[in-house]
């Protein structure tokens, strides 16, 4: 654990990387497509030694690593599980990423006297006692692994009652003061944004979610945006006799990138520059042709808008 990996090859004319993800391992290793990085789920490599960290050395080697996680349960008001932090910054400290994220949401909590984990990525309330939290649990985060953390918008599918006595922030300008109070950056979820969009409309929001999505980028800074995510969505109708659940849109990762999430992205990337940027796909894994078409797509949308004059 102790021995420097190599640096990785600089593949200086992509900004765009993929998720890697078991079924791609021995392929993307032995085609080593020119990708600007490769990004994997941090938890899946806790523990020191064993065959997985030993891949995920030789993915470090081809390529720039970013470490995104799903555990971490930064919204929590239970504060951090120092077991997770541990080993996250024991893998942070041997891989050296270029990039270390999760999200803004919560998964701890205290149940009959208890702490348990929901092991899901549940929303948090738009609250300044929410931010309070976040804030304290991300800069826990950033102390212990002593650099700059991203945080990533989610996709939720239920809201919070509001508070009759205190307004809710929106979503962006929650995130936005995180990354002022903290220092962190943010990992913009362009799916997540157009699928949250997409269910509000279900609920009877008024406006174009295509529009809203934008509105909700325009107010982001782009000194804050460390990398954007892209990905695929389902839109899920009732079982016969369920209808009253209504219809729901999930943010599976299990399809191509839609035609207005690359709207949104070239809107993004308009507004924060040529951002790293990631095709996620985790569910119904493709051939990895079908992954590397994503992000040659990807690549020429960054190239494209970045280079088109003001």
């Amino acid at each position: 654990m102790t021995k420097p990996l190599p640096s990785p090859p600089d593949f200086q004319h992509s900004m765009v990387g993929v998720g890697w993800r078991q079924p791609h391992y021995g392929e993307l290793l032995q085609q080593r497509p020119p990708l600007s990085f490769i990004e994997v789920h941090s938890e899946n490599f806790f523990g020191e030694g064993g065959a997985a960290l030993s891949v995920l050395e030789q993915g470090r080697s081809c390529y720039p690593l970013s470490l995104h996680g799903v555990g971490l349960s930064l919204g929590s008001a239970a504060g951090l599980d120092s077991w997770h932090l541990d080993q996250l910054a024991r893998l942070v400290k041997h891989i050296d990423p270029v990039r270390v994220s999760d999200h803004a949401s919560f998964a701890r909590g205290a149940f009959k006297g208890r702490t348990v984990h929901a092991s899901d990525l549940l929303p948090i309330p738009f609250s300044s006692e929410a931010l309070n939290v976040l804030c304290t649990n991300v800069q826990q985060v950033q102390d212990r692994l002593q650099r700059r953390f991203l945080v990533e918008n989610l996709s939720s599918y239920l809201n919070w009652l509001p508070d009759p006595d205190e307004p809710a922030l929106r979503e962006p300008d929650f995130l936005s003061t995180l990354a002022q109070r903290t220092g962190c950056g943010l990992l913009i979820d362009v799916n997540n944004i157009y699928v949250n969009a997409l269910n509000d409309q279900i609920n009877g929001a008024p406006g174009d979610p295509l529009q809203q999505c934008l509105h909700w980028l325009d107010r982001i800074s782009p000194t804050v945006v460390g990398e954007i995510h892209l990905a695929g969505h389902c839109r899920v109708q009732p079982v016969p006799g369920e209808e009253a659940l209504g219809e729901i849109v999930i943010d599976d990762h299990g399809s191509r990138v839609c035609a207005e999430v690359w709207q949104i992205y070239a809107y993004a990337i308009a507004r924060f520059g040529a951002v790293p940027t990631l095709i996620e796909w985790d569910t119904d894994i493709p051939a990895l042709d079908v992954l590397l078409a994503e992000a040659a797509q990807a690549q020429a949308v960054l190239t494209a808008t970045a280079e088109r004059p003001a």
